[in-house]
């Protein structure tokens, strides 16, 4: 798909932003099976910061003009990594199982709309570039 990505750069955000959205739904799912898990400390990814300033800076790019030049390494979206907490239980009350049920289906519901969204986009930019290479037909 490199091809693709030099005619629609987006492409490239929205893979990144489905391999993201997809690490996510596997935390989630994993702090709702360990929801009886006594001391288990429910994590969290953080990525949508990251993923915002690789957007940023990734709308100047610089070229060596030299090949023995040294390139400027933008913070690109292949450097953008997600960031795992943990956050453990302090209220110190039963078995220190910090998952709450309810808000993990939140967040599991919250990620499935964007997954099924950035889908969505990918396949109108997808038939949009069909569109174009077939003429028009």
């Amino acid at each position: 798909m490199p091809f693709i990505q030099k005619l629609d750069p987006t492409i490239g955000l929205l893979q990144k932003t489905l391999n993201l959205r997809s690490q996510n739904q596997q935390i989630i799912s994993s702090n709702i099976a360990n929801a009886d898990t006594p001391g288990y400390a429910p994590a969290t990814m953080h990525f949508e910061d990251q993923l915002s300033s690789a957007l940023g800076a990734g709308t100047l790019t610089s070229k060596p003009s030299h090949p023995g030049h040294i390139p400027i390494a933008g913070s690109g979206l292949s450097q953008v990594q997600a960031k795992i907490v943990r956050e453990p239980d302090t209220t110190g009350i039963g078995d220190q199982n910090g998952v709450s049920v309810d808000q993990e289906m939140v967040k599991l519901s919250e990620n499935q709309l964007m997954y099924e969204t950035t889908v969505t986009i990918l396949s109108k930019k997808l038939a949009l570039l069909k569109y174009v290479a077939n003429d028009g037909r």
